[in-house]
């Protein structure tokens, strides 16, 4: 039985590929009463944030502490109102925001659902824990919403042979 509610997803993570494209492009294909939020995935803007709106600092540290103070306003909000939360862990850079994200969801008693390729398993182990599913694919976020959304499993070629 399919809900009527709006859904709302906070995707979190690694920002150098098109996963969260491709989520919102699964939504969309199912119909899916789904609201996809996020943090800036701009990387410059949200280094600068902090100096550019509260001031210059001479040492990197109080620089990157400004800019995450500020980002942390939006994270915090949005994942507190988040009905799911999806955090992406790539191979290329080290997520460590991301691992934050999930904590800080884990904390609040949000569904969380990890996406990374098999490799990233054994490091991921305490973050995967937390999650209620370990995702390879932005297709299987995309079967996971359908599913608690629609109590829809996708098709196989078994269940098509059948009918």
């Amino acid at each position: 039985m399919a809900t009527t509610k709006e859904w709302t997803v906070y995707l979190s993570g690694e920002i150098h590929t098109d996963w969260r494209e491709q989520i919102a492009a699964g939504i969309d294909a199912l119909g899916l009463p789904v609201r996809l939020v996020a943090p800036v995935t701009d990387h410059a803007s949200s280094d600068e944030c902090g100096v550019r709106i509260l001031g210059t600092e001479d040492q990197p540290f109080w620089t990157d502490n400004k800019g995450a103070k500020v980002n942390a306003i939006r994270t915090r909000a949005l994942i507190a109102s988040a009905d799911i939360v999806v955090v992406r862990f790539g191979d290329k850079y080290k997520q460590w925001n991301a691992a934050f994200d999930a904590g800080y969801a884990s904390a609040l008693g949000k569904s969380i659902i990890t996406l990374h390729d098999p490799s990233l398993t054994h490091p991921l182990k305490e973050v995967d824990a937390a999650a209620m599913a370990v995702a390879q694919t932005p297709a299987q976020i995309t079967q996971i919403l359908d599913y608690v959304i629609n109590a829809r499993l996708p098709e196989t070629q078994a269940s098509r042979a059948a009918e």
